[in-house]
């Protein structure tokens, strides 16, 4: 940004006093001589008290000086950034961006305000401010995958914190919904997306609920993922668009009640001494540690050492952030161990490197599950081939 030297400080050659009128009286800096045609900015600060001049010629050179940096920015091939630049300006001028349809439908009188803020001094119009505030600079076409990479930058602050593995889930989440959409649709400028488009979608979603099993919550994830990226660009860059992106999502339904296994059956066939089912090591005591613990997966395999206190009076872990988000504000706790809990953690008091930066855990863990429930322990040892 140039900077206008004292725009801020109001020497007493600033102002001048014409009859019973103070006037802001500045030359135009170097910088800025590219953009304002007057070698001198002459502002009526309509008012006759000394005190209040002060005050308006404060906020008149940092309006005026706004307006300029805008004009500046408005100079390049980047259509985002003329957008963006023209916007700025529009503001400078102390009115709200639109597009020149809806400036059209505003009472006359702010119509004829609009005009007469593009002005120069001699009356004629200036084509950077005329642009910008009768809106005849249109948003920039965007297109979907281009929208996500913007998305990148508006939600840096939703990222921060979280760990290798954490961003790498969250961001493959994002363009998974992209690229379904991409696929459907096309690589469309967000601005051209129809209502059809997107009830296509939402309809190769429904055929893959109904022909593929997949459950109306993976379909619901996958969209309102799509949803979030296009509004938040649309809001963040202030493009003004209507998105047609309401009431897509699938209605889930009575969920399906998945009934416990039973403490005699954990006891003497899941986690029956010296059974592995075809677990490493390290898979195998993480999911002992959840007996007792009720932790999350992700909880006990991101435990750093420090995290384990085990010559503790009472052996316990701690869930803390360290080098990664927690899923709530309420995640930060300190849990005893007890039993095949404790037993896990004594065999693993360095945590588990394994899985520490690694989203494989629920893959292999959920498989030895899912064998176990189908076909019972003994077939799931000759099922399941022993991860190297």
């Amino acid at each position: 940004m140039h900077a206008w030297s004292g725009s801020h400080i109001v020497q007493p050659k600033t102002l001048i006093l014409r009859g019973t009128t103070y006037y802001l009286n500045r030359r135009v800096p170097p910088g800025y001589q590219g953009v304002e045609s007057r070698p001198w900015l002459v502002v009526s600060l309509k008012t006759d008290s000394r005190v209040e001049a002060e005050a308006k010629a404060r906020a008149v050179s940092d309006q005026t000086c706004l307006g300029w940096e805008a004009r500046l920015k408005g100079q390049t091939d980047d259509a985002m950034v003329r957008f963006e630049a023209a916007r700025d300006l529009a503001q400078a001028h102390g009115f709200r961006f639109a597009k020149a349809p809806q400036v059209a439908r505003q009472p006359l009188t702010e119509i004829l305000d609009r005009v007469d803020a593009a002005r120069d001094p001699a009356g004629g119009l200036m084509k950077a401010d005329a642009i910008a505030v009768l809106g005849q600079t249109d948003p920039p076409h965007i297109t979907v995958t281009e929208a996500l990479s913007i998305f990148w930058v508006l939600t840096e602050e939703r990222t921060h914190g979280k760990d290798a593995d954490q961003l790498r889930i969250w961001r493959n989440q994002r363009k998974r919904a992209v690229a379904n959409f991409i696929d459907i649709a096309g690589d469309l400028p967000i601005e051209t997306i129809t209502r059809d488009h997107m009830l296509d979608y939402r309809q190769w979603w429904w055929e893959r609920i109904r022909d593929e099993a997949m459950t109306a919550n993976s379909a619901n994830k996958d969209i309102l993922a799509l949803m979030k990226i296009l509004r938040t660009v649309n809001e963040m860059k202030r493009l003004r668009l209507d998105l047609p992106v309401g009431k897509l999502a699938f209605s889930e339904g009575e969920q399906i009640t998945h009934l416990p296994f039973s403490n005699e059956w954990t006891r003497t066939v899941l986690f029956k001494p010296g059974v592995r089912g075809g677990l490493n090591d390290q898979a195998r005591d993480i999911l002992l540690a959840l007996v007792n613990t009720g932790c999350r997966p992700a909880e006990i395999a991101g435990l750093r050492p420090h995290h384990i206190l085990l010559d503790h009076k009472v052996p316990h872990i701690s869930i803390a952030p360290d080098g990664r988000t927690l899923k709530t504000i309420y995640s930060h706790r300190k849990i005893p161990l007890v039993g095949i809990s404790l037993d896990a953690m004594r065999r693993n008091p360095n945590g588990s490197p394994r899985y520490q930066a690694s989203g494989s855990l629920s893959a292999v863990v959920n498989k030895f599950l899912r064998l176990c429930c189908k076909n019972g322990l003994p077939v799931v040892q000759q099922s399941l081939k022993k991860e190297k």
